[in-house]
C-alpha cells in the first residue's frame, strides 16, 4: 500500500464511524464541491481539493502528497503531537538505518491547523442525538467555533511542516477521523456494560490498556465532578468534534435526561456549569483517549501490513 493511500484508508475508516446521520457528512462534500465549481478560474487553484473527499479539516496531508502516492507504507511514526523535534528525531532514525516512512500526527498542523474549527460543527448533531434541539445546539455552537477560529489563526501552523518538507519526511495527520474511532468505542463500551454508578464507569475505563498504562504514567481517568457512589443516568461521550463545546451546552444536556459526560478532557469553565446542572463529569485522559481512537486505525493499518511505532505521548495497543 501507498503512502498517501494509507492515509486515505485513516480518513474512510473515520468516516465509517462518524458520530453524524450519512447525509450530514455527505453534505458537507456537497458544500464543497458546489463552493468549488462556482470560484472562478484564478481561483479554483487555490481551493483546497482534499475538502472533495475529505470531509474533517483538520486531517490533512501537508508534506509530499505527490511523492506519497508512489512511495510504500512501511513503517510509520505517529505521535499525539508532532513538531520540529520529532522531525528531526525522524530524520536521525533514518540516519541510523531505521525505516520511517512518513511522520504521521494527531493534532492538526500545517494546512490543517487554521481549519480544523469547522469539524466542530458535528458537535451539533452529536449534541442533537443526546436530546438537545438542534436549533438551540447550532446556535450554541456558532459562537464557541468563533472562539476557537480566532485563536489559531495567529498560530505558526507551518513549523512542523516546514521541518519535514526541508528533510524530505511526508507529513499527515488524523485527527476527528481518529477521534471518530474512540467515540464509537466508548458509546459501545458504556451500553455494552451499562455502569451504574461512576465508580463503575472508571471500572469500565480500566478495562482498556491505554487507561491502566496512563495510570501508570499517574494520569488515569478521574471523576471531575460527581462522587464516586454518584448514579451515571444517561451517559454520553464527548471524544470528537475538534475541541470541547461551549460550556452553555450542560444546562440543554441536563434538560435533555443526560446525567453523566465523559470526554477527554475539559476548560475550567466547564466544570462550574456542570455542576450548576447536577452534570457528572468525568475525564478518561486526553493522551490515553487519543490513543485508544490512534491505535483504532493503526490496527486498520496493520491488517494491510503497515507497521507503526508510537512517540510523543502516543501508547500503542493492537487488538488484533
Amino acid at each position: 500500500m501507498k503512502i498517501y493511500e494509507a492515509y486515505e484508508l485513516a480518513i474512510r475508516t473515520g468516516m465509517e464511524r462518524d458520530p453524524r446521520p450519512r447525509d450530514e457528512v455527505q453534505k458537507v462534500l456537497d458544500d464543497a464541491e458546489e463552493a468549488y465549481s462556482k470560484l472562478p478560474e484564478d481561483r479554483k487553484e487555490l481551493f483546497d481539493q482534499e475538502r472533495l473527499w475529505n470531509p474533517y479539516t483538520d486531517c490533512r496531508f501537508s508534506v509530499m502528497a505527490e511523492e506519497a502516492r508512489e512511495a510504500e507504507a512501511e513503517r510509520m511514526m505517529w505521535g499525539i503531537d508532532i513538531g520540529p523535534a520529532e522531525v528531526l528525531l525522524a530524520d536521525r532514525l533514518r540516519e541510523k538505518g531505521e525505516t520511517v516512512s512518513a511522520v504521521v500526527a494527531h493534532h492538526p498542523l500545517g494546512t490543517a491547523r487554521t481549519k480544523f474549527p469547522e469539524v466542530m460543527w458535528m458537535q451539533t448533531d452529536m449534541f442533537h442525538e443526546a436530546g438537545v434541539p438542534i436549533n438551540v445546539a447550532e446556535g450554541l455552537m456558532r459562537g464557541r467555533m468563533d472562539d476557537v477560529l480566532r485563536g489559531v489563526m495567529g498560530s505558526n501552523y507551518n513549523q512542523a511542516a516546514d521541518a519535514a518538507r526541508i528533510l524530505g519526511i511526508p507529513l499527515f495527520n488524523v485527527h476527528s477521523a481518529a477521534d471518530n474511532m474512540v467515540q464509537w468505542y466508548l458509546t459501545d463500551l458504556f451500553q455494552r456494560t451499562e455502569p451504574k454508578r461512576l465508580s463503575d464507569l472508571i471500572d469500565v475505563l480500566y478495562t482498556e490498556p491505554e487507561f491502566r498504562q496512563a495510570a501508570r504514567y499517574n494520569s488515569p481517568p478521574e471523576i471531575m465532578v460527581g462522587r464516586k457512589d454518584n448514579r451515571c443516568g444517561r451517559i454520553v461521550c464527548k471524544m470528537t468534534g475538534g475541541t470541547s463545546a461551549p460550556k452553555e451546552i450542560y444546562e440543554k444536556l441536563a434538560q435533555a435526561g443526560v446525567g453523566t459526560v465523559v470526554g477527554m478532557h475539559f476548560p475550567d469553565s466547564h466544570y462550574e456549569e456542570a455542576r450548576k446542572s447536577n452534570v457528572n463529569l468525568v475525564v478518561s485522559g486526553h493522551m490515553s483517549s487519543d490513543s485508544l481512537g490512534v491505535n483504532l486505525i493503526c490496527d486498520v493499518w496493520e491488517r494491510h501490513g503497515i507497521d507503526v511505532f508510537p512517540c510523543s505521548g502516543f501508547t500503542r495497543f493492537s487488538r488484533n
